[in-house]
């Protein structure tokens, strides 16, 4: 897997130079993919580097934090707007040109958190299992889990994420993740406040939202409140899929078929 390096994060400021991680398959126009909170393994890609490889260049990092690059101590709440800026720098230093986005969960975020500060640079964005609000009650206790006791989270979910992060620091990243997450909740001013300072609206490119009718860390309500803010965005919920489309067995087909379909659409 290759290694960059960039001048610096505001993951970890102070850092310099920054390597990053990332996995590099295939030719052609620049499609990222931005893993979520507990990185890339758990829901790897590996159906669509299958699919989309011939046409597309996929370029997936590991972001600060992850896999196999650099390590955090800690992971402030504004993580998502401190992964965005280093995104953009890695996709400068990789020269990449207009690419689009395919943010999962936490990379949706950071996807959609590029989309408003640098509309000119991206072509477009999938945002898979999205989340739009900072108080997500229906996932609080599962952000106590991962952030009070991350074995918790089940034999085959520790064993990657182990895998993936190592032994001596799985648990710490997990458990940063989850805190930041609750403290996002708890600092809100408002049960509907939004990740986005209210200007979710105001995103330019083409996007299309793929939603597991299924995902448990999908808020009730949720879905419906993102359309009205961007009525313009395609939106397709795949009946009886979960948090990860893209990765399961059971939905990955027909979420490369809607993926397909949106990525022809920029190519014309």
């Amino acid at each position: 897997m290759p290694v960059i390096s960039i001048d610096g994060s505001p993951l970890i400021p102070g850092t310099s130079p920054v390597k990053i991680h990332y996995r590099d398959f295939g030719t052609g126009r620049p499609l990222i993919f931005l893993h979520g909170g507990w990185g890339y393994q758990v829901y790897p890609f590996d159906s669509q580097i299958e699919v989309f490889g011939e046409r597309f260049r996929i370029v997936i990092p590991d972001r600060t934090g992850y896999g196999r690059s650099m390590r955090l101590e800690t992971m402030p709440m504004d993580f998502h707007q401190r992964a965005a800026v280093e995104t953009i720098r890695l996709i400068e230093r990789l020269g990449i040109e207009r690419p689009v986005l395919w943010g999962h969960s936490d990379g949706a975020v950071i996807a959609a958190m590029m989309a408003l500060r640098w509309p000119d640079r991206l072509a477009g964005l999938i945002l898979e299992a999205f989340h739009y609000y900072r108080f997500k009650p229906a996932s609080r206790e599962f952000f106590e889990t991962m952030s009070g006791d991350p074995s918790g989270l089940g034999e085959r979910v520790c064993s990657v994420l182990s895998t993936e992060h190592g032994e001596d620091y799985w648990q710490n990243l997990i458990i940063n993740n989850g805190r930041a997450w609750l403290q996002l909740a708890d600092e809100s001013t408002d049960p509907k406040q939004d990740l986005y300072d209210g200007n979710l609206s105001s995103l330019g490119v083409p996007i299309l939202f793929i939603y597991g009718s299924r995902d448990p860390r999908t808020e009730p309500g949720e879905i419906e409140a993102v359309r009205r803010e961007l009525p313009q965005a395609r939106f397709e919920i795949l009946d009886g899929a979960g948090h990860s489309p893209h990765s399961s067995s059971s939905s990955a087909e027909g979420c490369n078929r809607v993926a397909a379909d949106f990525l022809g659409s920029l190519c014309d």
